[in-house]
Parts: structure tokens; sequence; C-alpha cells
């Protein structure tokens, strides 16, 4: 019957012992190269010669001299060993965290302060890494993650969550922020203090807005806003421009100390969780790991002396 020649079933394992002893010159060697017996390479070539009806190899002086066969064929699937090599290296570069995409998102808090110094860090050592990074609303943050939109999210006050893995990366506490025209000497002030005057609060449906009311009620002081904003960076600037004081989470104060407000503790102490955000049921890579390691240790450097500190440090 008539019909097209059947084609050789060449396998990529002899390919691949083609490839060595043309670029080691001896069955010894590619053998070493390739971490297996010289009889197997021998049978590999002889296979390959018996499949494909072509002469690969002449014998002259212990060595195997390739035919023009040979040559030609080689030059044929060097590119793809070449992709083949590559792919190895590239595999291994993120096995071991210093190649590969990271996607990060956070909070306005965390995202527009300590957040951008560990990836500082982070992206220093590895220059085959880029990360696509966000900031946006708490609810946006775990969607995106919950979805596989992105690998880690990073934000305040938020212990648990039904749809994702929540883990606390720190604690730290609320501050007050005041005008520079205040006259505070004391080192805290309460909530009945800030009551007194015109105050900046923070939207009643955040989390952190819904800390500072439930501080307020706690000290039996009515809960009044002359003002509400959405992001403590806000009310940091509107404290600046004297409208008001305002509690915000200390990264905020401390990255917008140069706006000119005075800093204070504020009673009763409002404990704020920094947080690590991840999908459920998905194992972290080596990159996510680099990430979260210098993500503590850049909550850990503020704890210690704050954003100017932290920012000074290369």
């Amino acid at each position: 019957m008539n019909g097209s020649p059947t084609k050789p079933d060449v396998s990529l394992r002899l390919l691949e012992i083609f490839d060595a002893i043309m670029r080691c010159g001896t069955t010894v060697e590619a053998a070493e190269q390739l971490g297996i017996s010289q009889p197997a390479v021998s049978n590999g070539i002889r296979q390959l010669e018996a499949q494909t009806g072509v002469t690969l190899f002449e014998r002259l002086h212990r060595r195997l001299q390739p035919t023009e066969e040979a040559v030609a064929l080689h030059d044929d699937i060097k590119p793809v060993f070449g992709l083949l090599r590559g792919f190895a290296s590239r595999a291994q570069d993120m096995r071991q965290g210093v190649s590969g995409r990271l996607r990060v998102i956070s909070t306005p808090p965390l995202g527009h302060t300590v957040a951008p110094l560990a990836m500082r860090r982070f992206l220093k050592e590895r220059k085959d890494v880029s990360v696509a990074y966000d900031v946006r609303r708490l609810e946006h943050v775990v969607v995106a993650v919950q979805s596989g939109h992105a690998d880690l999210g990073l934000a305040l006050a938020l212990e648990r969550h039904p749809a994702v893995n929540v883990e606390i990366l720190a604690r730290t506490h609320m501050v007050a922020v005041l005008p520079k025209a205040e006259k505070v000497s004391a080192s805290t002030v309460s909530a009945e203090t800030l009551a007194k005057g015109d105050f900046v609060g923070l939207e009643i449906e955040s989390n952190l807005g819904q800390k500072v009311r439930a501080a307020f009620e706690r000290d039996g002081v009515p809960y009044k806003p002359r003002v509400e904003v959405r992001y403590c960076a806000t009310a940091a600037v509107l404290a600046s421009a004297g409208i008001g004081s305002a509690v915000i989470d200390p990264y905020t104060a401390a990255f917008n100390a140069g706006l000119g407000v005075i800093e204070r503790g504020f009673l009763p102490p409002i404990e704020v969780a920094a947080v690590l955000i991840t999908r459920k049921g998905v194992p972290r890579s080596r990159l996510q790991h680099a990430f979260i390691s210098e993500m503590r240790k850049a909550l850990t450097d503020f704890a210690a002396g704050g954003m100017q500190t932290i920012f000074g440090t290369r």
C-alpha cells in the first residue's frame, strides 16, 4: 500500500546523548556530563543511527569523529538544547528565589510606608525578579488574593477572614495627630481631649474607623467628627492644614511627620495589627517567603526607630 514514509521515532533522550557527544568528543566525557554509564551512551548512539539510517560518527584515535551528516543534524538541534538549558537555569533560579514575578497588593497605610522599604530590600539582590504592586482598599485586597490575581496582600486591622488566610506580622497602636498650633505638652492625649476640638474621623465603614469610634465610646465620649475621610493619609493632611486632630495608624503618622503635625500617644489604646493575606490552599513560593521575611524586618525596624530610621537604612 502506498503512503508517506514512516518518520523515525527519535526520543529527546537520544538527541541529548547525541548533543553531549558532539560537544564532548568522547563517550566517557558525555556519560559524565549526562550522569549515565559509558555503555548507555554508546548504545544510545547506535540506536539513533539505526532509527535515522545515518552514520553519525567514525572512531579515530579513540575519539568519535562526527560525519558531515552529524554536523548538519547537530546544527538543527542546537537551538533546542539551548532553550532546554535556559529553561533549566531559569527553573533553578525560581527554586532559589532569585528569578520570577511577584504580585503584591496592599492597603495604603502599609502600601505607602513600610512595604516600599521591604520591596527595595527584596529587589536589591534579585536583578531578575519583577513585582506587580498595587495599593487599594481592603475589600479589593482581599478579592485580589482570593481570586489569585495577587500572591500576597498587606493590610491593617484584619485579624481573620473566612475567604483568605490572615497572618499577623506585627502589632502596634494608633496615634493622635494634632495641628501644629495645638499646645500639647503631655506625651499622650485622650479621646475626651480630642472631642473638645474639631476632629477628623475615619469613615465608620472601615475597620480603623470602627476601632476609633469604639475607643471614643469606651471612654464615654461622643464620636462626632467635623470631617470624615477614607484614608489615614488624608486625615494627616487635614490635620496639618489646621482643620482638626485625628487618630490614625502610626506608619502613616511617621511617614507624614514632615507635614508639621504633632504626634502623640492616644488613650484609650487602640491596638492595630499589620497582617499578611494569602490564598487558602496555595503553598508559598521562595519569592513569597523572601518578601515576607523582608516585610517582617521592615516592621521590626519601624518599631525600633520609625520611618526616618528605616528609610535611611541602606
